[in-house]
């Protein structure tokens, strides 16, 4: 999970979060720039700031913004999956989830292949595609999604209070908060994955791209890792680092959690060569992509119908 929200509530807070964290993603602020005054943020958004106090707390919470008196708020560190144009260099070691997409929505057929915690990081760079479709820059025929999402149902080991219990009682409370955590986890992949739908649903009732079939299903495991396909082409893997930090809920309660950080996540490149199938790119290309169709078609349930479609 990569940003926090309040449970059912704080939508004010939850949009202005969410649309900073989307500049600090497309480089709108870049690493060690200054973020404008609290005045001009709450001018900016409509808002009071109170709330840009609190989404600014949960940046620097998160660790990508720090606050000193008389100096403002400075970005201090990026999101791995920084939005930037893709390259025709060779692909380094360590690279981003932007170049990745963008590369998927140049082909005519666009397929992608998703296996997350949470839909987010996708949410953001698919609408950035979609505003290159709506730019003229890419015309695709056709876009294919299928993603894998943990259950609804399915107890996660993060984000969980990170304090045990040591007092009567406090097994209680910290079962309250772990469920709330919980369910705030549940909220984001809801929202995120509702808008990315509708984004692609949006491509193909405004006419611009002709075919849309995209496709969630709920499969019973926790996701130790992300990973992102591309059939037959490459794959982008990358573990789900637990980290220590605070969690402000909508109320204001603080919870010092364990917790994962989606944009954090370190993420590499494998990519399939088609003049030699015992590569090391390959052999992981095909073996990722046989787990993620054993998944699909084995242990996985349908969301529901989802709400774009084929034509």
């Amino acid at each position: 999970m990569s940003a926090e929200r309040g449970e059912g509530g704080g939508r004010e807070f939850e949009r202005v979060l969410e649309a900073l964290r989307e500049q600090l993603a497309d480089g709108t602020y870049g690493l060690h720039a200054t973020l404008p005054a609290q005045r001009e943020l709450a001018g900016e958004f409509g808002v009071s700031r109170d709330t840009v106090q609190r989404v600014l707390g949960e940046l620097k919470s998160e660790g990508w913004v720090e606050s000193r008196q008389g100096s403002g708020t400075r970005v201090i560190k990026l999101p791995i999956h920084a939005a930037v144009r893709p390259k025709a260099e060779p692909a380094p070691v360590r690279v981003s989830l932007g170049p990745f997409v963008a590369r998927a929505f140049d082909r005519p057929d666009v397929r992608l292949d998703v296996f997350t915690l949470t839909s987010e990081s996708l949410d953001a760079h698919i609408r950035l595609q979609a505003e290159r479709i709506r730019a003229g820059e890419i015309a695709p025929a056709g876009i294919t999604l299928r993603m894998l999402l943990p259950s609804e149902g399915l107890e996660l080991p993060y984000p969980r209070p990170r304090t045990a219990p040591n007092a009567t009682g406090s097994e209680d409370s910290a079962q309250r908060l772990r469920e709330r955590l919980q369910r705030r986890l549940r909220g984001i992949t809801e929202r995120h994955t509702a808008s990315l739908l509708a984004a692609l649903h949006d491509l193909r009732t405004e006419g611009l791209v002709p075919a849309v079939d995209v496709e969630v299903r709920h499969v019973p495991l926790a996701p130790a890792f992300k990973l992102y396909l591309r059939p037959e082409a490459e794959a982008l893997h990358g573990p789900y680092e637990v980290v220590e930090r605070t969690i402000l809920l909508d109320d204001g309660t603080e919870v010092e959690a364990l917790d994962v950080l989606g944009l954090g996540s370190v993420l590499t490149r494998h990519v399939h060569d088609e003049g030699d199938a015992g590569s090391a790119g390959s052999l992981f290309v095909q073996s990722m992509q046989a787990w993620f169709d054993s998944c699909w078609e084995l242990l996985a349930d349908p969301v529901r119908p989802a709400n774009v479609h084929r034509e």
